[in-house]
């Protein structure tokens, strides 16, 4: 049983672009019934540089600036002086595909905190010796981590028990039972000539739940079938 509000620790060297995600909607509701907690740190104020710089250019050569190692270090060494972290997560085109499973164990911690990078992308001492995950959120490339993170905080917050007015509905979601989500549909029950399933307005729950199941699997089969895999 979770004792206290889930925590999530975001750095960022652009903490404008997370403001509006985490105050509307469910993130706000969880964080006003203290189930979660969403802190934003500036990485520039970890700086050393009196022009509270965070980016240098890459050894080697190439195009593009490396966020430094020691802002990122020093927020970090602060923040896990303070509290023990389940996870230091860096979101990343180059990391784990974000899946519900993955945002089903995450949902089970206390602490986490995530790195966003920006620019060409942040010096690898700070992934070797600090990062315990890294999550991507697809195979493209982004501008920062910022809303990355954000997705993942999302995913991840939907989850906590007593969060969701509904508690049934975050297990009903797509992918949680490695499906798609069957369609849904609400009032009126005829619409410009094209009606709700019979079956749905019905009440016989268990043919709602077959039918239900096998839309389910007839979208996964045409939409994704590697997960039929």
């Amino acid at each position: 049983m979770r004792m206290a509000a889930m925590r999530f620790d975001i750095i960022t060297v652009l903490p404008g672009l997370l403001e509006g995600p985490f105050a509307h909607s469910i993130l706000q509701r969880a964080q006003k019934k203290g189930l979660a907690e969403i802190v934003v740190h500036n990485l520039r104020d970890y700086s050393a540089n009196k022009h509270r710089s965070v980016d240098d250019y890459p050894y080697g050569g190439g195009s593009g600036m490396v966020m430094s190692i020691e802002p990122f270090a020093a927020c970090i060494e602060h923040l896990k002086a303070q509290r023990v972290y389940d996870d230091v997560i860096f979101m990343s085109p180059d990391g784990q595909v974000l899946n519900q499973s993955t945002a089903n164990q995450l949902s089970g911690v206390q602490n986490i905190m995530i790195l966003c990078g920006h620019y060409k992308g942040i010096d690898q001492r700070i992934r070797d010796l600090y990062v315990t995950r890294e999550v991507s959120i697809g195979d493209y490339v982004l501008s920062g981590g910022e809303l990355p993170a954000a997705v993942l905080v999302d995913t991840v917050v939907r989850l906590i028990p007593g969060v969701l007015s509904d508690e049934t509905s975050a297990l009903s979601d797509s992918f949680q039972g490695e499906l798609l989500d069957a369609p849904v549909y609400t009032r009126p029950a005829v619409w410009r000539g094209v009606k709700v399933p019979d079956v749905l307005l019905s009440g016989n729950e268990a043919m709602i739940d077959e039918w239900r199941y096998d839309q389910a699997l007839e979208r996964t089969r045409a939409r994704r079938p590697d997960l039929l895999e």
